[in-house]
């Protein structure tokens, strides 16, 4: 007698997160695999990196995050991280200017020099800063058009948000990056016969 199970295996994808320094790279890491925001997160040093699993129309993932430091001084480092990203999650602060030019300049890099399959999503964060905000949605938006790229405003402090940046990405992998599951034959185990007094 046997039965078959189906069972099925995330597929691993690698995702990198770029961005200006104190965008809040790191604390939508946080908030998305542990949710937990600290407000005096520490700057990373040249990167970071932390696994998840998610579960997407059905499609069972794992993303493998390299989040990168922020400082114009490891900036050299980036390729090594974006090389081979199925994802790329490029950050700025609503309330800065100067972060919006810098995703810009990122976006614009990944264009031209990372795989031509990477799906990017530029992300708004610090959206809780309303008060203090210096970049309209729509200014974050016409560019992402622009850009053909996802466009989402984001809180790490409040998490609002957070999740639907990983879930926007995976809806956007074709169907056949979907892996096929593994049948598993279960046979019922019979034990069998001592054909002598020793152990085995």
């Amino acid at each position: 007698m046997e039965s078959s199970q189906l069972i099925e295996r995330p597929k691993s994808y690698k995702l990198v997160i770029l961005g200006d320094s104190a965008v809040g790279k790191s604390c939508i890491v946080s908030r998305f695999t542990k949710n937990h925001f600290d407000d005096f997160q520490e700057s990373t040093i040249g990167a970071s990196f932390a696994t998840i699993g998610l579960e997407v129309d059905n499609r069972q993932i794992k993303y493998e995050i390299w989040d990168t430091a922020g400082q114009e001084r490891y900036r050299s480092l980036a390729p090594m991280y974006y090389r081979g990203a199925k994802f790329a999650v490029i950050v700025y602060d609503i309330t800065s200017k100067i972060s919006f030019e810098g995703a810009k300049s990122w976006i614009n890099e990944m264009l031209n020099h990372a795989n031509s399959e990477c799906i990017l999503i530029l992300v708004g964060n610090k959206s809780d800063l309303e008060s203090k905000r210096s970049v309209s949605e729509e200014e974050g938006k016409s560019f992402a058009d622009e850009s053909d790229i996802l466009f989402i405003e984001v809180s790490a402090k409040t998490s609002k948000n957070i999740k639907n940046i990983f879930i926007n990405l995976a809806k956007e992998l074709p169907e056949e990056e979907e892996e096929e599951p593994i049948v598993r034959q279960n046979l019922i185990y019979q034990k069998p016969k001592r054909t002598s007094k020793c152990c085995f």
